[in-house]
């Protein structure tokens, strides 16, 4: 293990530690065998054998899901990369045609490796590079035909954003007059209701097939369904098992999945509204300490993820985050990063579940106006010692750019 590698694993373990946070932390073994012993999913019988290869609580699952998304089937995956693979394989086979649709920015694109290259041999083309889902006319100018048009709901990496409704509606009319199929990446679909004002059924009826996670929002150990109609879920299950989706027994993450469903999506649509408090209060906190350029983005958040920017280095950010952790038992935030672009400038997501309930928007508002007093400390210290100090906190706003204060909407 690197120095560095020590260094994160010893800040996660601080993370972890804090009694105060907007999310859970990841569980240790051991308390996840508790939670799993004592799961106890409605309508499920726990003295039934276990699974083999499907059946039994896997199919209860898929049955569920299906239920719930207002679909004919579902089939459940080990991985969402894996079912996504298959919906644009079995896609591409239906309409003849191995092109997608699909953003730069997509989870197909940055996380998957380009395996609807490498291994479907499928091809991509982009009616926008723009940080959001594209327009209908964006779609309906394409310059080349299209089989699948693949909409990822919400878009992460932008910082997850969701069009408006009527958009949507007009996007997926845009690619039905392209003659093309709308495939749904609805990892976190489950989280859109708030914004969108529609059920997950309404929402899932717009496009010809659905994939969704159960370890994304729901809290499940692992695993994703692919939804649509019943003979399109059939051929995906073939496509399954040849691409080693096949297990044996599946039955701890469909009982986790289950007990997601039961517990953790009725609790949703509380916390992407708790976001939207959160996120007014950083943004009134950040303000009030004189922070000379940040963002939260969306200002109003789409679902109870959103991305916070600022202009300090991600190591400052960190060790500051994490000395506050040790003293007072308050985490903020976690992970920061640089992306270089722009300059100067760190990133964080902000993921807020049941715990985050607690905080009241002053609570934000001043850990997030202690956190930059810490950095600021620390840059002072380093500074009056001679030092570099940590990268990107020798000073506020350095190429950052921006007036003080500013919080850019985002859509």
């Amino acid at each position: 293990m690197t120095d560095a590698d020590d260094l994160m694993t010893r800040r996660r373990a601080t993370w972890a530690a804090a009694e105060h946070t907007l999310s859970a932390s990841l569980p240790t073994i051991s308390q996840r065998l508790a939670r799993l012993a004592t799961a106890r999913p409605g309508g499920v019988d726990l003295d039934q054998q276990v699974d083999v290869y499907a059946g039994g609580i896997v199919g209860e699952l898929e049955e569920r899901t299906a239920g719930l998304l207002g679909c004919e089937d579902a089939a459940f995956f080990p991985t969402g990369t894996m079912a996504q693979q298959v919906a644009l394989r079995c896609w591409a086979e239906r309409t003849g045609s191995g092109v997608v649709a699909s953003h730069p920015l997509a989870h197909l694109e940055v996380h998957e490796r380009a395996a609807y290259s490498v291994v479907t041999g499928l091809r991509a083309v982009h009616p926008t590079r723009e940080p959001r889902v594209a327009t209908a006319a964006e779609v309906a100018a394409l310059g080349e035909p299209f089989g699948t048009l693949m909409l990822e709901l919400p878009m992460r990496e932008p910082g997850f954003v969701l069009p408006e409704w009527a958009e949507l509606e007009e996007v997926v009319a845009a690619a039905r007059e392209r003659e093309a199929v709308v495939h749904f990446d609805g990892a976190r679909l489950w989280e859109c209701t708030t914004h969108f004002g529609r059920g997950l059924a309404e929402i899932a009826a717009l496009a010809d097939s659905v994939y969704v996670s159960f370890y994304k929002s729901l809290g499940g150990l692992s695993g994703a369904a692919l939804a649509g109609p019943a003979g399109f879920v059939e051929e995906a299950r073939a496509w399954r098992h040849r691409y080693g989706g096949q297990l044996f027994q599946q039955w701890p993450a469909a009982l986790a999945a289950l007990e997601g469903l039961q517990l953790e999506l009725p609790r949703l649509p509380s916390y992407v509204a708790h976001a939207r408090v959160v996120a007014g209060a950083l943004r009134e906190g950040l303000a009030a300490a004189g922070v000379p350029f940040f963002r939260v983005h969306p200002e109003v958040p789409h679902t109870h993820q959103f991305q916070v920017w600022l202009p300090y280095g991600a190591e400052a950010l960190m060790d500051a985050g994490t000395a506050l952790a040790e003293e007072t038992g308050v985490c903020l935030f976690r992970m920061w990063t640089e992306p270089g672009d722009p300059p100067g400038l760190s990133v964080t997501e902000v993921t807020v579940t049941e715990p985050g309930l607690a905080w009241s928007a002053e609570d934000v508002a001043r850990e997030a106006g202690a956190l930059v007093e810490r950095v600021r400390r620390a840059a002072a210290g380093a500074a009056g010692s001679g030092q570099a100090g940590p990268a990107g906190a020798e000073a506020d706003g350095a190429g950052a750019g921006s007036g003080a204060g500013s919080g850019a909407a985002g859509s």
